[in-house]
């Protein structure tokens, strides 16, 4: 019996011995654990760092891009407004030049005895103003004798034509239309054959 206490004894040892092994491969076990679980952390923490200073960085820059478009839109806004404003300066101060001579015709008229003379101041005026509107790509359109076109005239009247080959076509100009740019700004009113 003695003999079964001892080898019960022994195995008693052994168990504790195995189980001691097993504590301390356990225990390094979560040792080796928790200092991967620690590196993972301090990766996760350095990469969370990471992406926080490039989240900033980005935020900072869209920031910076939304409010320099802001200014751009701003000073489109202002821009296209003093365009609005003060565009049609130009053509009016090129314009004073011919308002000037009219006074001067208007001035004449009243104590002028040569109609002819008068006459001929007007159609000055008249030729530098027509001339003055070329310049700004303004230019009649030429209607009587061609047929009619809708999109450049508008048809006021209709007469018999006076000839068979006239039919459709515009016989007389009441109105002259114009273009800037090739752009009708005025329709032509005219006349037209049937």
């Amino acid at each position: 019996m003695s003999k079964i206490n001892f080898n019960s004894k022994r195995e008693t040892a052994d168990n504790k011995s195995d189980q001691n092994i097993d504590d301390t491969t356990n225990l390094q076990e979560e040792q080796v654990n928790a200092a991967e679980e620690t590196a993972v952390a301090d990766n996760l923490t350095e990469e969370l760092d990471e992406l926080k200073k490039k989240y900033n960085e980005l935020n900072d820059s869209h920031l910076r891009l939304m409010a320099e478009f802001d200014n751009y839109r701003k000073r489109t806004l202002r821009e296209k407004a003093d365009l609005i404003k003060n565009g049609g300066e130009s053509a009016l101060t090129h314009l004073l030049p011919v308002v000037d001579d009219f006074e001067r015709a208007l001035q004449n008229i009243r104590t002028a005895e040569d109609i002819k003379a008068v006459m001929e101041g007007v159609e000055l005026i008249y030729s530098k103003f027509i001339s003055y509107l070329a310049q700004q790509a303004v230019k009649p359109i030429e209607t009587v004798g061609l047929p009619f076109d809708a999109e450049t005239s508008e048809a006021v009247a209709m007469i018999p034509a006076p000839e068979p080959d006239m039919k459709g076509k515009v016989l007389d100009c009441v109105q002259t239309g114009y273009t800037l740019h090739d752009k009708v700004i005025r329709h032509a009113k005219v006349v037209v054959g049937e």
